[in-house]
């Protein structure tokens, strides 16, 4: 090209088409073939070896296209079984993560496992004994029921006594005769009661006495309103404590007290209607009959001249202060009658709790928070309990899957743990301060004897009222004012001697003057009776002679001076043990038994025979008693003056101002209640 281009000259301008064209035509093709051979020249030398070039460099291409694809081959190849890989990876790690989860699952079952069997092992023993307990009173079910029912329907006007007679000698045996399956051990406290309700009851003032408890029950589980006969006001006491802060009290003096009944019963709070007679206000009547009718998912009552919601929470509680009424049969059958006339035991423990409490307050404070928190934690045991039978009971497959079920267990476990050492710490230590307390129970019992002493005299005239809370008041001020001692046998003595007199002195102002003797003589017996220092067979003959049943049995009368009354009462007491023959010395000596007849001193002569020696005071008593009953009046002033003191013979005289200053200091209630008889 560059040889053409410089021997033809082809860029030369002369060497172009247009000219040599216009000189030769065929010269003007072949000018053209030569330009363009010169410029396929050119242009092959640059492109041919740019073509060598692309050829190699395709060649190459080609060889790294089939490397690329190879490796790209491999790399799928690598990449499906990384993805293999992965997949087993992943499902390795998911069997890894199941297995982590099932690992921590059953150890977290073994830890609830051992919870569970850590939080039920105490209480196995204990239910396996509930069980059998159960499974056994299950097939005594029957005849409980049947005597518990008779019992809250009929047992409520009756004293402790009869009750238990009624129960264990009359009602039980006539079930076994009919072959009615009952409990051989049968209780209506232990049936009908929880022992957390009657701590409870106790805590509100209920005496602690199982007589007390049976009237709890039967107020609480009776179905008809309960009546209480409550001379001492116990039961008012009780009811006031046990609905605190909700319970509305009325009288049927009051004007207003429908209204307020009515209110009670459409919101449910307790009414106690209180100091009723012996009839009732026939207003009360739909209450007492409870007639509720249920009208559009209502229940209604009938209270006078309209009808009123009645809702099912409401209370009716009825208090007497009579303490020996007479109810109509259809109050009686409208209402259950519960006698809360107190008992020696109630009342001794009352006024033990009085002394103590004025003796040794910091003892009283310690038993008081002590029955608290014993109360407490046997209650909170029972929750427990009934929670873990609710959760056991409501659980839903595996107890071990239930963690709120096996974390309650726990909690419970450990509450319960706690609860109980508490429980065992409280319990000796409330032993121990029962042991301190029982020091001061000498004080307790004599001043409740003392005051049921003063209860009976009612039955030698209703007129005799005495109220609990006055003498109560007597008694913190005997406690007060007796003369205080560092030892203390000294101390209860001296209250001992104090109190009695005091209670004397106290109850003569109300007494009529020939019935001042009575009083000490039977305050002297009781005394000498809870001392164990009276044969009460020789005391009871004292008090209702000799009487006698079978005359063709009886001896002859020896002594024509001797009527056949006290002929009688001789032959009687010769029955008794320690006066076996004495009969048979009228026969014997019966000049010696005329003199002491005829004496004008009788109780200061000496007995006939060997009965001289051989009788002491009381049986001495007795013999004057069956022969000159003139003469009782002065022996039993004797006796009382030997076994009592002599002040208890000799009336105080009436000191208004020492009256008045009592009264001030005891309030209103005891002028009334103390001097009855003294203004009659």
């Amino acid at each position: 090209s560059s040889g053409i281009n410089a021997e033809y000259g082809v860029n030369k301008s002369d060497f172009t088409p247009e000219a040599v064209g216009k000189v030769s035509v065929a010269a003007k093709s072949l000018c053209m073939w030569v330009r363009a051979m010169e410029v396929y020249g050119r242009v092959y030398r640059v492109i041919e070896p740019k073509r060598k070039k692309l050829s190699e460099a395709t060649s190459q291409l080609r060889e790294k296209q089939n490397s690329l694809q190879e490796a790209r081959d491999k790399l799928q190849e690598v990449t499906e079984r990384m993805e293999t890989l992965k997949k087993q990876y992943d499902e390795k790690l998911r069997m890894k993560e199941e297995l982590r989860k099932s690992s921590e699952l059953t150890q977290l079952r073994l830890e609830r496992a051992g919870k569970l069997l850590s939080g039920l092992a105490g209480e196995k023993i204990r239910w396996e004994e509930s069980a059998t307990n159960i499974e056994t009173n299950i097939g005594f079910l029957v005849g409980d029921c049947l005597v518990a029912a008779a019992f809250t329907s009929y047992m409520g006007p009756f004293l402790s006594d009869y009750r238990e007679n009624l129960v264990q000698k009359v009602w039980l045996p006539d079930i076994r005769k009919l072959a009615i399956p009952c409990n051989p051990e049968f209780t209506v406290s232990a049936f009908l009661a929880k022992p957390t309700d009657v701590r409870d009851w106790n805590i509100r003032g209920l005496p602690s006495d199982n007589f007390s408890t049976e009237n709890g029950i039967i107020v609480t589980r009776g179905l008809r309103w309960p009546l209480m006969i409550d001379p001492q006001c116990q039961a008012i006491k009780w009811i006031k404590n046990m609905e605190k802060g909700k319970l509305k009290t009325i009288d049927l003096q009051q004007h207003d007290f429908l209204r307020t009944l009515e209110n009670s019963i459409q919101f449910g709070t307790p009414v106690l209607l209180q100091n009723v007679q012996e009839t009732l206000d026939p207003s009360l009547a739909p209450v007492l009959d409870k007639a509720v009718i249920k009208q559009g998912g209502r229940l209604l009552i009938r209270l006078g001249d309209k009808e009123i919601d009645y809702n099912p929470d409401f209370k009716f509680y009825i208090t007497t202060r009579l303490s020996n009424p007479h109810y109509t049969p259809e109050i009686a059958t409208k209402t259950t009658i519960v006698n809360f006339a107190v008992k020696e035991v109630g009342l001794e423990a009352q006024l033990l709790g009085i002394v103590v409490r004025k003796e040794r307050p910091d003892l009283e404070e310690q038993k008081d928070n002590l029955v608290l928190n014993i109360a407490a934690g046997k209650r909170k045991l029972v929750e427990l309990e009934d929670e873990i039978l609710r959760l056991l009971n409501a659980a839903e497959g595996s107890l071990l899957d239930d963690e709120v079920l096996v974390e309650t267990l726990q909690t419970s476990k450990h509450t319960s743990l706690e609860i109980s050492e508490k429980l065992e710490v409280a319990e000796e230590t409330e032993h121990q301060i029962d042991t301190a307390r029982e020091g001061y129970r000498p004080c307790a019992q004599r001043a409740s004897i003392l005051f049921f002493v003063l209860n009976d005299m009612g039955r030698i005239d209703p007129m005799y009222q005495f109220s609990l809370d006055a003498y109560n008041q007597l008694f913190n001020q005997s406690i007060d004012k007796s003369t205080h001692h560092a030892k203390l046998e000294d101390r209860i003595l001296a209250l001992n001697d104090y109190h009695t007199y005091a209670v004397y002195k106290f109850t003569c102002r109300a007494l009529f003057e020939h019935h001042k003797l009575l009083f000490s003589f039977q305050t002297c017996a009781k005394i000498m009776e809870a001392a164990g220092k009276l044969d009460m067979e020789e005391y009871t003959f004292f008090l209702k002679g000799g009487v006698v049943l079978d005359r063709e049995t009886q001896m002859d009368n020896p002594c024509r001076w001797l009527d056949d009354t006290a002929w009688d009462n001789i032959t009687e007491l010769d029955k008794l043990t320690n006066f076996h023959g004495i009969a048979n010395s009228f026969e014997q000596y019966a000049r010696d038994w005329n003199i002491w007849y005829t004496s004008s001193d009788p109780e200061e002569a000496a007995l006939p025979g060997e009965w001289g020696n051989s009788c002491n005071e009381l049986q001495r008593m007795l013999i004057v008693r069956s022969l000159r009953k003139d003469r009782v009046a002065f022996c039993a002033t004797s006796f009382i003056i030997n076994n009592l003191s002599s002040k208890f013979v000799e009336p105080p005289v009436l000191d208004m101002t020492a009256v008045v200053s009592v009264d001030v200091k005891c309030g209103s209630a005891t002028a009334d209640h103390w001097i009855k008889r003294g203004t009659a």
